[in-house]
């Protein structure tokens, strides 16, 4: 069984993009995630402009989820320029009548804007005060990309971590990913680099220093399920030591994303390589405890009408 951290949806897929393709409708999700055993995904709007080419209401998440209560998910998104685009606006108000409808985190957050900014910091102050987990995305610069800013090595993101202790902050995107080796540098911070993973990689270190820094091994965007497949030796063990901070996701966004993560944790089971205790923690038991749902039998409520 697996629960899938991260996917995106719209009722209405909206202009092509620019590379091909549009948004997968929640039919279309619906018909590639369930064959695989994945029995509730979480939908994360997109309301920041720098990623979406039309933004994102929460109001049609909690639209989808109210029509299949039984498979999506809500996470709300707020943008940290919102409600007056300064540092001092009162964000928790819209954090909390999005999370009394049902919303169970905060993400993908896709500001380009850097970890120390004081909108930023405002994002994350309100998010901690309500308990809410934020899923980011990393960019490597500011202008041009999408995602928050932050230096080779991940410094802004460690200063975040440390700055707010009870926010539980989930990994995604390549310059996050790709510093799961030492040997990283700055014109691979973007990519999906390939071979041995070298000790000394920033991700590795912030997970073991920081217990709120989690991760989301999603495969469609090709970051998580490269950092752990690049050097499966390594990866397995990586897999085993972060066993409660790590989730199964697969970022699908279009009908023709793929979903490798699926055979390679399988098959890491099947053969020994991962625990049969890892595998589950990392396929639904870890998003279990964070969402507070469960599988096995209670499923949480319906979100609440929109008024």
């Amino acid at each position: 069984m697996f629960i899938d951290m991260h996917v995106h949806t719209r009722l209405f897929p909206g202009p092509e993009r620019l590379s091909g393709g549009t948004y997968a409708t929640p039919e279309e999700l619906l018909t590639m995630l369930r064959p695989h055993g994945i029995r509730r995904a979480v939908i994360l709007p997109g309301v920041n402009p720098e990623c979406s080419y039309v933004p994102q209401g929460v109001g049609e998440v909690l639209a989808v989820c109210e029509k299949y209560p039984d498979f999506f998910i809500p996470f709300m998104n707020v943008d940290p320029r919102a409600v007056g685009n300064a540092p001092k606006a009162d964000l928790g108000h819209l954090m909390r009548y999005w999370k009394e409808r049902g919303c169970k985190g905060i993400g993908e957050v896709c500001a380009n804007l850097s970890f120390d900014d004081p909108l930023m910091q405002n994002l994350f102050r309100h998010a901690e005060a309500n308990d809410l987990p934020v899923v980011f995305h990393v960019a490597p610069r500011a202008g041009g990309y999408y995602g928050i800013v932050d230096e080779l090595g991940l410094p802004g993101l460690e200063r975040a971590l440390a700055r707010f202790p009870a926010l539980r902050f989930i990994g995604h995107s390549q310059p996050f990913w790709a510093e799961i080796s030492g040997d990283l540098t700055e014109d691979l911070r973007n990519t999906y680099p390939k071979g041995p993973v070298l000790p000394g990689g920033a991700a590795v270190r912030l997970l073991r220093r920081y217990p709120n820094l989690l991760g989301d091994l999603s495969p469609a965007a090709g970051s998580g399920y490269n950092a752990v497949s690049r050097d499966p030796a390594f990866g397995y063990t990586f897999l085993e030591e972060f066993q409660d901070r790590l989730f199964f996701a697969t970022d699908i966004c279009d009908p023709r994303n793929r979903l490798d993560l699926i055979p390679f944790l399988n098959d890491a089971v099947a053969s020994g390589r991962i625990s049969r205790v890892a595998y589950e923690k990392i396929c639904y038991r870890n998003a279990e405890a964070l969402l507070g749902v469960s599988l096995d039998g209670d499923l949480p409520a319906r979100p609440r009408a929109l008024r």
